[in-house]
Order: C-alpha cells, then sequence, then structure tokens
C-alpha cells in the first residue's frame, strides 16, 4: 500500500507508453498510479463522474480535487516540474497525442472529452483508500 501517497493517477494501463508514464510519476513520494482498469478505478470514477469516462484522471484527496483529461496532463507536468513551455505543449497538445498514443497501443477508442477540475466528491472520497490499496507497487516497496 502506498500510505504516503497524497494524489493518484488513474490510466490507461494496457497501454505500454501510459504505463511508462506514469511508472516516472510513481517516483514522486507523493503520487501513486493505478490502471483504468482497476475495479477499485471504475468504482472511484462511477463515484466521481456518475458515469465511468475513459481519460486520465489524477486524483489530490489534500486538495479535494479531482483533474482530467488536459487538466490532468497539465497538474502532473507541473508536479514533475517540467518547464512551462513542455508542460503548455502536453497539455495544449493531449488529445493528439492520446489519439496518435491510442492508435500505437492497438486500444481502439479515443479518450472521452473531459477536461476539467472538479471538487473531490464525498463517495469518491471514500474510496480513496481504495485506490492506494490497489495502486501498483512502487520500487522500494518491491523489495
Amino acid at each position: 500500500m502506498n500510505e504516503s501517497a497524497d494524489a493518484v493517477l488513474i490510466y490507461d494501463g494496457e497501454c505500454a507508453y501510459c504505463s511508462v508514464a506514469a511508472s516516472a510519476l510513481k517516483r514522486l513520494d507523493d503520487v501513486a498510479a493505478i490502471s483504468w482498469y482497476d475495479d477499485a478505478a471504475q468504482a472511484f470514477l462511477d463515484a466521481q463522474f456518475a458515469d465511468v469516462p475513459f481519460a486520465m484522471v489524477f486524483v489530490d484527496r489534500r486538495e479535494r480535487r479531482v483533474y482530467a483529461g488536459r487538466a490532468a496532463a497539465k497538474e502532473l507536468t507541473d508536479r514533475a516540474g517540467m518547464p512551462g513551455l513542455l508542460g503548455s505543449l502536453v497539455r495544449d497538445n493531449y488529445d493528439r497525442i492520446a489519439k496518435v498514443v491510442g492508435a500505437a497501443s492497438g486500444r481502439g477508442r479515443d479518450p472521452d472529452d473531459v477536461h476539467s477540475v472538479y471538487d473531490l466528491d464525498a463517495d469518491a472520497a471514500g474510496l480513496f483508500s481504495a485506490l492506494l490499496d490497489n495502486a501498483e507497487k512502487r520500487p522500494a516497496e518491491l523489495s
């Protein structure tokens, strides 16, 4: 369990490119990552959105915010310390990057059109611990 994490990235776990990016972000001490396909992620997304959007979602329990799509990409690049220009390129080209990566990985579906910052829903907040419980292990946790 990633008990020290205050934030969780929900990403396309069947996409090799997305998995590499998630692995890099897991090196941030307070960020855990979980596949969009995980049951805990599905339950969280259903509680938060009343529908399960296919999108990259970043959940910050400390700030009680949920970032989706381009907003998630921007928040992640900011936290990873990417220069402003690079962060802007990732955010502004999120849809294009997602489509190209999806085609290259054989995913066969485009991300849903959700790109905002949302308040963390109380019911969804109650499922945050399950996201942490099911999050991928960090390199230090594997040993």
